[in-house]
Parts: structure tokens; C-alpha cells; sequence
């Protein structure tokens, strides 16, 4: 698959390096202004938002408050990344196949010293050991791990008997699964014997320093944290997750998960060829919307173009190709999107997740139309960005 490394690199320098008659120039005034008509329409408290040109952090700025004590939202402010942790795991994850630590299309199972099963059901990962009768557990690989489409449900605990299974063949169809993502974690934790969380910031978080960003609450993060609002405006306490979750566990801060963006869409840490593959869109997706996970196929005319890569989604739009992840619980809505044309990234963190309706219109206040698949991701009416 990376054979053609010379190929790969040049694709990646005409994309990255490449300008574009249709990129939108970044304007702070006319981003404010949407920002603001946002917050008022939707009634959301805060929202921090990032700008990433060239692959460089060029703006940083934060809206409204972190809490009900209406303490301001700042730069350094601790936000919950939600899923944009699986971003950075597919990331972290793609690193390590570039280094031959893993192989992305070979089977997780051979990274265990033992069958999957005998494992038994562990809290802090899965309950693997619910597969023991179904050994569709030995095709999984990283890649359906990072593309979701393992076969698993998102989490087992929404499963009626709360037992994790395998929904359709490894590989076959697209769908959202955190106990996927937490599958691979176990192959790396328990297979190759590495932190996830240590790896982290051993390779991004601290060289690129966002010290402020972690997969596990960090005493530090307390005197400046974010709270969240949910959808009928009701404030709930920010959460201190103790365990770390590739699948959703990072907090940050708007100023350092910028720099983490700005890493990503400029290849930091990876050889060209591997820099494309992270974000080559390999799963087909049939699904209208993202969600619920397991709805049938929808006919070819209402189906999206864009498909799943290594952690995130691989669209292409009137600026050309992208990638975006989101991020998202009851009082949390995040995105990413990232053109790989000029290397322009915009971030945008919430802790207020009525503001995730607004997204459309602040991504393309901040880079202009993109092409994002909206209307699958969250199934807005709106369409795509």
C-alpha cells in the first residue's frame, strides 16, 4: 500500500503546498460577529475557536464564560476534547505504523501474547472476554479499529443485554464504535507494552507544549476549568476522568489543541507517504447519518461521499480534500476541520453543546465552504458546509 512512498510525498507537497482561488482569507471581525449572532441564536455560554494556516497557529479566541459563575472563557482554560481524542490516538497510532511497532491491516490479535477472550471482561478496556463463542475477534485490525468498522456497537453498555458483540463482518460496513478504538488501545497497552497516555506526551503533547492537555485529569487542571451546558441550557460540573480512554478522555485548552491541529495538518512526526495515509479515506460509508450506528444502508443518491480514515473523516469540497473529526456529549460539541490546501485548520471547542448547530456557519465564516459532510454527521437539515 506505501510502496509508492515517491508518489505519496509528491501528492502531499502539490496538496499541502498548493493555494487555493476559493480559500476564504482569515477575518477575526467577520469570525467574531458570526460567533456572536451563534451564541445569541442558540443560547450557548461559551466557545473558544483556533485558526491554522500553513500549517501555524495564526489565531486564538475564546467567547462567553466557563461556568455559572460567569468566570470568562480564556485561551488556558481546561475544555473537554471529547472524541477529538480519537483523532490524536489514530494519529499517535499511525506514528507507530510508520515505525513498523504495528502493522494497520494485520490483525489486532496477533499483537496479544494470549487470545483475545481469555482476557475476560475488563473495565478499564472492554468485555472481551463476551467474544469467546464468535471468532470474527482475530480479523479485527487497526485500521477497522480507526476507520469504525469493527462490527461492534459504540459502547457495549448500550447493547439490551449490555454484552459486547459483533454486529456485521470486521471490515465490511461503517460504524461508530468507541469499543473499537478501546480494543486498539489494548492492543498497544497490553500487546506492545506502551502508555498511550505516556506516548502522548512524549511525542506531541509536551514537544509541541500543551502542557495543559492530558488523557487522565491532571491536579493542575482544577483552577481553570470548563463546566458545560446541555441542550436545555442546565449547568453540569466538569467531569475528572481518572482512566485514560483513547476513545474519549482528553481535557485541553483551545491554545493547545490548536498546536496539536496545526501538527497534524503539517505532517509533524511522519514521512510523507504516512502522512497522506492518515488521512486516506479507505471505509465506504452507506449510512445516511452517522447516527444511530447500525441504521441500514441508505440508497446511493443520500449517501455521503466522504469516508473514514485513521481516526478521522476524509471528505473532498470546493477547496479541495479535508479531513474533520468531532466531539461530542451531552454538554460538550467540538469540531475539526482541516484542508489540506494551504494547510488551514479551524478548531472550535464548546462547552456548551447547543452550539454545535452553528457549526456550519462558523467553519465557513472562519475558512470558507469546505464541503463538510454536516448533514451525515449530525444530521442537520442545513447540508454541508
Amino acid at each position: 500500500m506505501l510502496a509508492r512512498n515517491s508518489l505519496a510525498s509528491l501528492w502531499l507537497v502539490a496538496v499541502l503546498g498548493s493555494g487555493s482561488a476559493q480559500a476564504k482569507p482569515f477575518a477575526n471581525r467577520e469570525l467574531d460577529a458570526a460567533v456572536h449572532a451563534a451564541m445569541a441564536r442558540t443560547g450557548a455560554k461559551g466557545v473558544a475557536i483556533a485558526l491554522i494556516d500553513r500549517g501555524k497557529v495564526v489565531s486564538v479566541r475564546t467567547y462567553g464564560v466557563r461556568n455559572a459563575a460567569w468566570d470568562p472563557l480564556s485561551p488556558d482554560t481546561i475544555m473537554y476534547g471529547a472524541s477529538l481524542t480519537k483523532a490524536v490516538f489514530g494519529y499517535l497510532v499511525t506514528q507507530l505504523a510508520a515505525e513498523k511497532k504495528l502493522a494497520l491491516d494485520r490483525p489486532i490479535a496477533s499483537m496479544l501474547p494470549q487470545p483475545l477472550p481469555s482476557y475476560g471482561n475488563i473495565d478499564a478496556y472492554g468485555a472481551w472476554g463476551d467474544l469467546a463463542n464468535d471468532p470474527r475477534w482475530k480479523q479485527v485490525t487497526p485500521r477497522h479499529a480507526l476507520n469504525h468498522s469493527t462490527g461492534f456497537a459504540n459502547f457495549s453498555s448500550l447493547e439490551p443485554d449490555g454484552k459486547l458483540r459483533f454486529h456485521f463482518d470486521p471490515g465490511s460496513r461503517y460504524a461508530y464504535s468507541g469499543e473499537g478504538i478501546s480494543l486498539l488501545q489494548f492492543g498497544v497497552e497490553k500487546g506492545l507494552g506502551l502508555s498511550v497516555e505516556d506516548e502522548l506526551q512524549r511525542r506531541f503533547f509536551r514537544p509541541l507544549g500543551m502542557t495543559r492537555t492530558s488523557l487522565v485529569w491532571q491536579g493542575s487542571f482544577g483552577t481553570n476549568l470548563a463546566d458545560g451546558w446541555d441542550e436545555s441550557g442546565k449547568s453540569e460540573r466538569h467531569d475528572d476522568r481518572s482512566r485514560v480512554r483513547a476513545a474519549g478522555s482528553m481535557d485541553t485548552t483551545i491554545a493547545d489543541f490548536a498546536q496539536m491541529a496545526a501538527a497534524m495538518v503539517r505532517g509533524y512526526g511522519l514521512p510523507a507517504a504516512w502522512r497522506a495515509e492518515f488521512a486516506r479515506g479507505t471505509q465506504v460509508i452507506t449510512g445516511k447519518t452517522q447516527f444511530p450506528t447500525m441504521q441500514n444502508a441508505a440508497p446511493a443518491g443520500e449517501r455521503t461521499t466522504a469516508k473514514a480514515a485513521l481516526g478521522v473523516i476524509a471528505f473532498n469540497g470546493p477547496q479541495g480534500p479535508g479531513w474533520l473529526k468531532g466531539g461530542h456529549n451531552e454538554v460538550t460539541a467540538n469540531t475539526l476541520v482541516c484542508l489540506e490546501r494551504g494547510r488551514r485548520c479551524v478548531v472550535i471547542l464548546g462547552n456548551d453543546v447547543r452550539i454545535e448547530t452553528a457549526f456550519p456557519a462558523l467553519v465557513r465564516a472562519a475558512i470558507g465552504p469546505t464541503g463538510v459532510p454536516y448533514s451525515w454527521e449530525y444530521g442537520f437539515e442545513r447540508g454541508d458546509s
